[in-house]
Parts: structure tokens; C-alpha cells; sequence
């Protein structure tokens, strides 16, 4: 039983202690052809299992029986897996026999290299062999080559570790709800992270995918889809996901894809996530160098697609190689070609192209687009005449791995009608920091989904730009043309500052705070002139009153009442789900519902409350709930595995087990839990150990200080360096001499035995607390798999809900406080008059004179 999360962990270390100093845009190359391979074999194995028996069999027991079935019947097995998969691995080709020849001594690279080269003449006459052809061949998966090793056994020896890595993975098992897909995306992920710059030839990432993808899925009724510039794919998948099991089921792909190597990762990719072969066409060619896909029979028309998502290399330079005219039908829309220079707009204009009339298409590109004039202003200008952009969102710079520049996703459809406004949403500002990357956490993809299908207005984020407004701007869409940023500092008062007071029309600006207790506020404040006031208490006083107060008690218990009620009801689905491919609709749903349930308060920010339940499928759900599905809830609970760590480095670094841990329930969790006293003597033990400590510290520091014959002997006790300098520790060799050869009577000795004592304490509790927690620990590992139902329930509804109820309820506070906030940095501002300054300036000078009077000057 292992989780996605599980496998991505384990496989990307092992990419990191295997790959060495090969670049990580290379040697992704290698690691993720060798574990499609391995899915190759696998599905092959299985598809022969199913055909020729129902029993339990070994692994090489069903070798031996396809070794056989191929010599007897050949011609008929193939025809029967061409039929099933459209492929097939031969016996003698299979991943396993590698990992045969690696246990028995008799491996060779040679028979690697034959491996994937016969597969690919294997499957030549299959109607699917364009999903095949050259995937392993060429430069993809070279494996003659030097930054595997110098020479052939230091080559040898980094392939055998390959394929090692993934030996004892079931590919198929693995492939249901996902596990394998994500874990093989996973991968692409964390290589595009360490490749840089190279990272924009395959990856979009994450948190831009998921905008481009739901607005697709949400906006169009999707049987096809087309990714021009496809990358590894992800894109086309990130929509997969975000569609009904039916849908996808019938959906078609279509993808092109310049980079050979690239080209492949995006055929692997679609594969491993249960794309059939007769579901996708995927081409390696220059897509803005001649169309495609292209219909004969409607040479100037195109093929047509549901949806059309793409991520373009930005501003790509010399895009037209080809020497393409504006008579080419995807430019005509525009009435000019796009510059040579920067590519963008040939890129959207080609995805526009083909672009069915009822789609959608997304597109994310620099902001230049937004704005740049000459050639690229006339094709913004044909565009939004004919009407088709139909929103427009600014994200944060920095979100990619390639670039630091900020993006922007075109969302585009044909079948506006012309005084339809663009959407234009501002969410450049919505994010949070993750090493040197910015982020977008779920609460902004979601925030600008929802925007964007509920086409809503918000200042400072969000504006429904008309016709004439846009032409006014003269076709130019630069966001701050539209959207206005908030400045969220608050004026300061020239009348404030002179004679003091909070201008009233601060006050009236505390909306949350007027809405809720305005009573408490009013009583707070006092008329100073006309439109100023001031507190006339403390303002923590006020905060009290205001967050006691039973109106603002009795909301934030009836929002935790109905968090309670929401927890519970998907407490009973989560624990009872028996499908992983249900588990992303169940997280789809929890999440939805926070957001109506959260509509029913006012003042709060409910996509914060989507954060919270975000992050507890992130942070726990989606690995339980797969693990639940796999077994039950109360096995799961019950069930554990090992504990694995790293020990040593370098050549010496391995994994060993050290013990077991819970596969949901933490063993942190049990120990607080159920063993709480024995953890507060542990605690106890530890606190008395530091008193020792500090106890002895204070000893070693009088003997360095104190020059006096009552420190000397303990001194002389102390560790000392090569220099014959003193440490801060204790030499019990010396310490027991000193002790020796001192007067029982002396100071000397008192202070020395004293220290003794506390060495000897001090060496008594550690002992103790060692085999203390020792003992906790494989006290807990067997705990674990005799933990009863009710445990389990408490267990896991604390490591799962513990504190949602409190975090959602605290949601209604969280406005109030910040009001109050600015209230009493209102108050401290105009505390001070300058007239009071003044006053308070003049009696200084006037104590500084009476001082210098009384001074008196001495010959």
C-alpha cells in the first residue's frame, strides 16, 4: 500500500543521489523514458495475465507462459494486443528481464538499447504507431552517452541504478486513480524547478495550469481539445482533470510539440494518465511554421476544437522562418502578419484559428500584449473589434521557473456578441513567497475562476470594460487603464494634525465594526469640533468590549455550529470512500460548499475559509484518502509501515528502517494522545537535565573568571584544546584526579564534588530519559495496529479537523480586529498636536535656559 505522495518522494531522491552533476533537463530524459518503459512491460504483462489466466501466478512463472504462448501461437497474441493495447513489449524485451540480467550478473547496456529499439519496429504496423514512433530512439534516450558515465561500465553501472529505482513498482496498480500520472507529473514538476531556464521548453506551471484548465472545462462543452505548444502535456491534462469520468472517457487530444525530447515527455505523459492511443495525435513540428492539424477537405479552415489551451514561448524571436504571408488563413483575421521579432501574437492567432465556434481558448503570454504598439496594436484592435477577447487577468511576476517577468492569461471565444464587455481582473497582487518563486495559493486560483464565471466587479480587482471605454483607451489594455489599484494608506489630515482628533469620515470608513456593535464604538468616541472626535478609553478597553460583546459571540458561534455541521457531514464520506478516482470530487465538493456556507456571513472573506479546507486536503486528506480507499478507514488506522532514514553521506549514504510509523495515524498523535503522562515525565526528566546544564554552565564560567585558589582545582577540571585553552566542558578524568588529591575539608573540594554530583545527575537522567523514550517509542508502534475504532475516530478527526471549526468561527473576528487596528493607529496619529509639540518644545528650552543659568564658571 503506497501513496502518490509516497512514490514522488522516493523516486525524486532517488533522481537526486542518481543523476549526479548531469543537468536535470537531461536527465529527465532518461529516468522518466525508463519509467514508461517499465509501465510498457507492465501493461503488457497484465494485458497477457487477463487473456490467459485468472489465477494467482508468479511473475516469472507468467514469463515463461508468454515465452511459450509466443513461440505457439505468435501471430495471434499479437493481433490480440494490437486489438487490446495497440502495443506490446516482446518476453525477452520486458523490463524484468533487466532486472533478471542485473540480480544474476549478466547485464548489459546493449540489451537495453535492443530493448527499446525492437519495441518501436514492434509496433510499426499498429494504426496507433504514431504514439510510438521514435520514442526512445535518437538523442531522447541515448544511452551511449558520456554524462551517463565515462565509460561503459561507469555507464552500465548508472543505468542498472535506474532501472532499479523503479523494479519493484506495480505500473498498474499505480495507474489507478492516478497515482502513476501524478507521480510521473510530479517529476516533470521538480526537473523543471532545477532546470531553470529550460524549464519553459516543457512545463507550465502548476497554479497557471489550474486557471487556464477550469475556465475551459467551466465555459465549454469540451469533446476536443488542442494544445499547440504542448510541452509535457500538462495542460492538456490539467483540463482532463477538471472533466466529468464520461467526458474524458470520449475527449480527444491533439498537441505540437518542436522539441524532440519534449514531444516524447508529452506522449509518455498522456499515456500514463489512461489516455488511449485512438484518443491522441500529438506532432513534433513547428507549429507556426505550416498549420496543422489541417483538413483536407477545408484547406482554410482548419480543424476545429472545444477548447485551446496554450503556454507559447514568450516573444520568441524570428517565429517566421518560413516566410509566411497575411494571405495565410490563420493571419487574415488580423490584416497584418505579427512582428518578426516578438511571436506572440502569431502564436494566438494560430490557436484562434482553430478554435471552434462555441469554445474556449486560454492563452498565457508577457503583458507586452496588452499594450505594444505598430503591427501588434492593429491585430489587438482587429481582435477586439470582431469581439473576441473576452477576459483579461494580470498575474504576479516571478511565478515561473524561466522568467521573472509578469503574465498574462488572454481568455478568448468566437461567439461573443459585440457589446459584451471584457472581463479584466487584476490578481498580480495575490500571492505569497516560496524561496525566490511567487505563488498563488488555492484561495487566488479559486478567486479568479469564480470571477471569471460569475463575471463580478470588485474594486481594485475586477472590471467589466465596455466598448466605448475601450476605444476611448484607444484599443489599448493595459490593466491600470481599467483597474485601478488600492491604495490601502490612509490619508493623513492637515486639521488632524494641527489641532487633533480622528476626522469623523475615518470613522464612518470602519464599515464592520459600524455594522456589528456601533453602539460600543459611539460610546467610545467623543465630540471634539465639528467632525473630529477622540477615544475617551483605551483602545484595548474598546477591543474587549467589542469582541466580548454577545452579537459578535453569538455570529461567531452560529458560523461554528454550521463549520461543526460541515465537518461532520464529509467526516462520514471521507471515511467511508472506497474509489480513488472519487477522491479529487469529493475535495471539488468540501471545498464548493465552504464557499456557500461562508456566503451567508457577512464581512468575512470566504476564499479564506476555502484556504483553511485547502490545506487540509493538501496538507493530509488527499494522502489518507487514498490510502483509506485502498483498504477501509479503520485498517488504514490500524495499519503501519516502515519507518525509512538516511544514515551516512556520500558513497556511504543508505537507507535503513527505524521502526515503524502509522500510515494515517502519526505517532506523534498516539504519544499526545494516549500516553500523555508518560510524555510529561519524559518533559520533566528533559527540564531537569537543563537545570543541570545551566547549573554547570554557571560552574564553568566562575572557574574561567575566578582567579582565586577556591577555583583553581575545578579549572583545572575543564577540557582543553591543542593551545591548552580551556572548553566549555568538563574533563571527568581530571575531574575524578582533582577530586582525589584535594582536602576533603577545602572549598576546593566542596565545589568539585558539587560538580561531580551534577555531572553524575545529569549523566543518571539522560539514561533515563533515552530508554524512557525508547521504550514510548516501540510502546506506539505496537500500539498502532491494536488501536481500537473509537481511537482511530478521535485520532484522526483531531489530525484532520482539530482546530477548522475555531479557524472558521475566528473568520468573523479577523475584519473587526483589523478595524480596530486602524483605529488605534488613527488614535496615535493625531494624539499629538503640533501646538502640543510646540508647548512641549518651548518648556524644554526653557528648563535648557534656567539649567545654563545655574551654571557656574570656575577660574
Amino acid at each position: 500500500m503506497i501513496t502518490s505522495e509516497e512514490i514522488k518522494n522516493r523516486l525524486w531522491d532517488g533522481a537526486n543521489e542518481l543523476r549526479g552533476s548531469m543537468d536535470a533537463s537531461r536527465y529527465k530524459d532518461y529516468m522518466l523514458g525508463l519509467m514508461f518503459y517499465k509501465f510498457l512491460s507492465d501493461k503488457t504483462l497484465a494485458t497477457f495475465k487477463g487473456m490467459y489466466t485468472k489465477d494467482e501466478i508468479s511473475e516469472s512463472d507468467l514469463i515463461t507462459a508468454f515465452e511459450d504462448a509466443m513461440r505457439s501461437n505468435g501471430d495471434l497474441l499479437e493481433a490480440s494486443f494490437q486489438k487490446l493495447l495497440g502495443y506490446y513489449v516482446l518476453p525477452q524485451y520486458l523490463y524484468q528481464k533487466w532486472i533478471k540480467d542485473i540480480n544474476n550478473g549478466d547485464f548489459e547496456v546493449q540489451k537495453v538499447i535492443d530493448s527499446l529499439n525492437y519495441f518501436e519496429r514492434s509496433i510499426s504496423a499498429s494504426p496507433d504507431a504514431d504514439d510510438f514512433k521514435n520514442l526512445f530512439s535518437g538523442s531522447t534516450l541515448d544511452l551511449t552517452d558520456t554524462a551517463l558515465g565515462s565509460n561503459l561500465n561507469e555507464r552500465s553501472k548508472n543505468i542498472k541504478a535506474l532501472i532499479l529505482l523503479f523494479a519493484d513498482l506495480d505500473m498498474i496498480a499505480l495507474q489507478k486513480g492516478d497515482v502513476l500520472g501524478d507521480a510521473y507529473e510530479y517529476l516533470i514538476g521538480q526537473f523543471a524547478m532545477e532546470s531553470g531556464k529550460k524549464a519553459g521548453e516543457f512545463y507550465t506551471p502548476r497554479q497557471v495550469s489550474e486557471i487556464m484548465a477550469q475556465i475551459a472545462a467551466k465555459t465549454s462543452n469540451i469533446r476536443s481539445i488542442y494544445d499547440p505548444t504542448v510541452g509535457s502535456g500538462s495542460l492538456l491534462l490539467t483540463v482532463k482533470k477538471h472533466l466529468t469520468r464520461e467526458v474524458q472517457e470520449a475527449l480527444t487530444y491533439y498537441g505540437q510539440e518542436k522539441n524532440t525530447a519534449t514531444y516524447n515527455l508529452a506522449r509518455m505523459n498522456l499515456l500514463l494518465h489512461e489516455v488511449k492511443p485512438n484518443k491522441m495525435t500529438i506532432k513534433n513540428g513547428d507549429t507556426l511554421s505550416h498549420d496543422w492539424p489541417e483538413d483536407p477537405s477545408r484547406p482554410n479552415e482548419g480543424v476545429l476544437f472545444d477548447a485551446v489551451v496554450m503556454n507559447p514561448p514568450y516573444s520568441a524571436k524570428n517565429w517566421n522562418r518560413a516566410g509566411l504571408k497575411v494571405s495565410d488563413p490563420r493571419f487574415v483575421v488580423a490584416g497584418v502578419l505579427p512582428p518578426d521579432s516578438k511571436g506572440d501574437f502569431a502564436f494566438l492567432l494560430h490557436g484562434l484559428f482553430h478554435l471552434g465556434q462555441t469554445g474556449t481558448m486560454t492563452i498565457v503570454l508577457p503583458h507586452g500584449v496588452l499594450f505594444r504598439g505598430a503591427a501588434e496594436g492593429e491585430i489587438r484592435k482587429r481582435l477586439l473589434e470582431k469581439n473576441y477577447i473576452d477576459t483579461v487577468i494580470g498575474l504576479p511576476s516571478n511565478l515561473f521557473t524561466n522568467t521573472g517577468i509578469p503574465v498574462v492569461i488572454l481568455v478568448l471565444k468566437k461567439n461573443r456578441q459585440l457589446g459584451e464587455p471584457i472581463l479584466i481582473i487584476d490578481a498580480s497582487n495575490q500571492f505569497i513567497k516560496v524561496g525566490k518563486q511567487n505563488v498563488l495559493q488555492e484561495k487566488d486560483i479559486a478567486k479568479i475562476v469564480d470571477t471569471y464565471v460569475n463575471r463580478s466587479e470588485e474594486k481594485g480587482y475586477s472590471h467589466l470594460a465596455d466598448r466605448q471605454e475601450i476605444i476611448e483607451n484607444e484599443y489599448n489594455l493595459n490593466i491600470p487603464r481599467y483597474i485601478e489599484a488600492i491604495d490601502n494608506e490612509i490619508a493623513h489630515d492637515v486639521d488632524g494634525h494641527l489641532l487633533g482628533g480622528i476626522p469623523q469620515h475615518n470613522i464612518d470608513n470602519l464599515t464592520v465594526i459600524q455594522s456589528i456593535t456601533p453602539d460600543l464604538l459611539q460610546a467610545a468616541l467623543q465630540p471634539l469640533r465639528p467632525n473630529y472626535v477622540k477615544l475617551n478609553c483605551e483602545i484595548s478597553e474598546l477591543s474587549d468590549k467589542i469582541l466580548s460583546d454577545s452579537r459578535l459571540v453569538n455570529l461567531s458561534a452560529k458560523l461554528a455550529q454550521q463549520a461543526q455541521a460541515y465537518i461532520d457531514k464529509y467526516w462520514t464520506q471521507i471515511i467511508t470512500i472506497n474509489d480513488q478516482d472519487k477522491i479529487h470530487d469529493l475535495m471539488e465538493a468540501m471545498l464548493a460548499e465552504i464557499k456557500t456556507l461562508l456566503t451567508n456571513f457577512n464581512h468575512i472573506d470566504i476564499y479564506d475559509g476555502y484556504q483553511i479546507i485547502a490545506e487540509i486536503w493538501q496538507n493530509a486528506l488527499l494522502h489518507d484518502s487514498e490510502i483509506i480507499a485502498l483498504s477501509d478507514f479503520y485498517t488504514a488506522g490500524r495499519s503501519r509501515v516502515p519507518n525509512m532514514i538516511t544514515k551516512g553521506t556520500g558513497d556511504k549514504k543508505r537507507e535503513v528502517q527505524d521502526g515503524f510509523i502509522g500510515s494515517i495515524v502519526p505517532n506523534e498523535l498516539i504519544a499526545t494522545e494516549l500516553y500523555a503522562e508518560e510524555l510529561a515525565k519524559i518533559e520533566h526528566n528533559k527540564n531537569q537535565i537543563q537545570m543541570l546544564e545551566s547549573e554547570l554552565s554557571e560552574l564553568i564560567e566562575a572557574s574561567k573568571e575566578e582567579d582565586s585558589a577556591e577555583y583553581e582545582a575545578l579549572y583545572e577540571s575543564l577540557k582543553k584544546n591543542d593551545d591548552d585553552e580551556p572548553l566549555d566542558a568538563f574533563d571527568n578524568k581530571k575531574l575524578k584526579e582533582e577530586l582525589k588529591n584535594t582536602p576533603k575539608n577545602s572549598e576546593q573540594y566542596k565545589l568539585l564534588k558539587q560538580t561531580d554530583k551534577l555531572i553524575s545527575e545529569k549523566a543518571s537522567l539522560s539514561k533515563k530519559v533515552k530508554a524512557d523514550e525508547l521504550a514510548l517509542k516501540d510502546e506506539i508502534q505496537e500500539r498502532i495496529i491494536n488501536l481500537t475504532d473509537q481511537e482511530i475516530d478521535s485520532l484522526m478527526y483531531k489530525k484532520w479537523f482539530a482546530t477548522t471549526s475555531t479557524l472558521l468561527s475566528e473568520l468573523i473576528e479577523k475584519p473587526i480586529k483589523a478595524e480596530l487596528k486602524i483605529l488605534q493607529m488613527l488614535n496615535e496619529r493625531y494624539q499629538d498636536t503640533l501646538t502640543s509639540i510646540d508647548d512641549e518644545i518651548k518648556q524644554l528650552e526653557d528648563e535648557l535656559q534656567a539649567m545654563m543659568q545655574e551654571l557656574v564658571v570656575t577660574e
